[in-house]
């Protein structure tokens, strides 16, 4: 079960089936962010790890999630070097970002109320910025409830998948052949 406020990373690797739901009747909330693995992990071993929302290291209005964020650094380790931070202001705080110098990746999704960046976002709403590192600072016009990622490049292309990212049509194959013979199995299991 993951509480309001945790963290699932799951790494895929060379395949895994989930489920999943909110547990509880009602609406539910979150975020999902698929990171691409370098060729070197896309095929390995699969991992989960979950973070109750106590242990999340704080500093300010910022949870880190991933990477880091002043004196606060997350658990758990990515594959390459990038920040997602789940940022809460009231209504008038500022609040600025400024990425790693090597982070020219940057995005940032709303999920409650809405902020000034400079132009408005609202709820519900994704941007991607122009690659920089420069500064970026944040208005909330309403209590605001938003995700943050910044990252290094992918240095490798994307090959996409209907349910899976991998740098080569090689290792889509292999990884959708995986996950084939991991259905089969539930299935003869009774489990699917």
């Amino acid at each position: 079960m993951l509480r309001a406020g945790g963290i699932e990373w799951m790494q895929a690797g060379g395949g895994v089936w989930h489920g999943g739901g909110a547990g509880e009747p009602g609406r539910t909330r979150g975020f999902q962010l698929w990171v691409a693995l370098p060729p070197e992990l896309e095929l390995g071993p699969s991992e989960s790890v979950y973070l109750a929302p106590e242990v999340i290291p704080q500093q300010g209005p910022v949870g880190v999630l991933l990477g880091s964020y002043g004196t606060a650094t997350s658990a758990i380790k990515t594959p390459s070097p990038m920040n997602y931070l789940a940022v809460r202001l009231k209504a008038g705080e500022r609040w600025t970002y400024q990425p790693p110098a090597e982070h020219t990746v940057l995005w940032t999704a709303v999920g409650k109320g809405s902020v000034l960046v400079p132009d408005e976002l609202r709820q519900g709403e994704l941007v991607d910025f122009r690659p920089s590192s420069v500064a970026i600072e944040f208005e909330a016009q309403s209590d605001a409830e938003f995700v943050l990622g910044s990252a290094i490049p992918h240095d490798y292309d994307l090959v996409l998948g209907s349910h899976s990212v991998h740098t080569s049509v090689e290792t889509l194959r292999e990884a959708e052949a995986r996950i084939s013979a991991i259905q089969k199995r539930l299935i003869r299991q009774g489990r699917l």
